[in-house]
């Protein structure tokens, strides 16, 4: 796999973090993951495949054994506030004193200094002050989040992923590490980077909820079906507007008629009420006329053209249909790291130190000493 060799330590958090490790890992790197001692890494749903090592980073043993680990690292993923790390004689300076080729990634809310570095926040948080959350919503209505996906995922833990590819790339010809300030405001505002440098062409113009491309108009919209369900419209282009027509039955002088986009969206509405969606997908599936079914995510598994590409796989923990790795590479493909079991806390933290050259003895000094936690599997009684 393109990352096979890479090692990376990745300290134990929510959502962005944990994520940018599971890019890495599902395309080969290994990740080892710094857990506290006691926290609850079941929260933790994209672990699988990783190696877990409890410490307490806050004794003097535990910042020795993560100064050893980063000597033999790549990468650090860290997810805590500016000075955080600082504090615990853990930050970019003292690490890269340890092994000056390591490339020290800090994945913070609002980076590593500004007005705001400091303070707590959630995707939402950051997402409305990079000003792209002010562009999600319908007309007359609050700004809607989606979820937490643009901020945490897109411009947090994939954003990270990309900075510690370049840095690694950069690493082959200067053989030196450096740090990544990626930061979910700043992410957030680079994936919208169409949405500020195209304010000026003529789909936009309107208030929230009246442009071409946030649900103002009838053809890029989604719709209810007779069963409940709904179907995706979004025929920008005038050969595909035409086959919707042809598909819905309707006439152009039927739409056009109608100067009120709202009078337009009624006709649509009811239009679509008159099937179920799997009628509507039987109308459109062979046609471009950019409609197609919004499915949930027990569906998208087993819709013909995901399960034609083995879009997902099966995870080892809940036995669902998840996300495989993307994009595809030809020669070195991701493998996912869902169908192997996530770490329990502390799992690997005996092989870990033994790698590092630490004998039972020591671990079991360490284990008395609170520094570190090791997992014991707890044996299923037999009735």
């Amino acid at each position: 796999m393109a990352l096979k060799g890479i090692k990376v330590l990745e300290f134990g958090g929510l959502a962005p973090g944990p994520f940018c490790g599971m890019v890495l890992a599902d395309f080969g790197a290994a990740i080892t993951r710094i857990d506290r001692i006691g926290a609850n890494v079941e929260v933790d749903c994209v672990g699988n495949g990783k190696s877990s090592l409890a410490l307490n980073v806050k004794s003097k043993e535990g910042v020795n054994i993560i100064k050893k680990l980063s000597r033999k690292s790549d990468v650090v993923i860290e997810p805590f506030r500016p000075g955080v790390m600082e504090g615990l004689g853990l930050g970019p300076k003292e690490l890269l004193q340890e092994n000056p080729r390591l490339i020290y990634a800090r994945l913070t809310g609002y980076g590593d200094k500004g007005a705001y570095s400091p303070r707590a926040g959630h995707d939402i948080n950051y997402l409305g002050l990079s000003g792209i959350l002010s562009l999600f919503g319908r007309a007359g209505e609050n700004p809607i989040a989606p979820v937490n996906l643009a901020a945490d995922f897109a411009g947090g833990g994939l954003m990270c992923a990309f900075g510690i590819i370049l840095a690694l790339l950069e690493r082959q010809s200067s053989n030196m590490g450096q740090v990544i300030d990626c930061n979910m405001v700043e992410g957030a505002a680079y994936v919208g980077s169409w949405l500020y440098r195209s304010q000026h062409l003529p789909i936009w113009g309107n208030s929230r909820g009246n442009n071409i491309l946030d649900t103002g108009r009838y053809f890029y919209e989604t719709y209810e079906t007779k069963d409940g369900k709904y179907m995706a419209v979004g025929a920008l282009e005038p050969q595909f507007y035409a086959q919707v027509l042809k598909g819905l039955e309707l006439k152009d002088d039927e739409i056009s008629q109608f100067d009120d986009n709202k009078a337009c969206k009624k006709v649509f509405r009811e239009k679509f009420l008159q099937k179920t969606q799997a009628e509507w997908c039987k109308i459109f599936d062979k046609t471009d006329a950019c409609v197609t079914p919004i499915l949930s995510l027990e569906e998208a598994p087993s819709h013909p053209h995901n399960a034609e590409r083995n879009t997902f796989v099966v995870s080892h923990e809940t036995g669902q249909l998840v996300p495989g790795p993307a994009p595809r590479l030809s020669r070195t493909p991701g493998i996912s790291r869902a169908i192997t079991p996530a770490p329990k806390r502390g799992q690997h933290t005996i092989s870990i130190l033994q790698d590092l050259g630490y004998t039972s003895s020591e671990i079991t000094k360490l284990e008395n000493m609170n520094v570190i936690e090791t997992y014991q599997e707890v044996p299923t009684s037999k009735l």
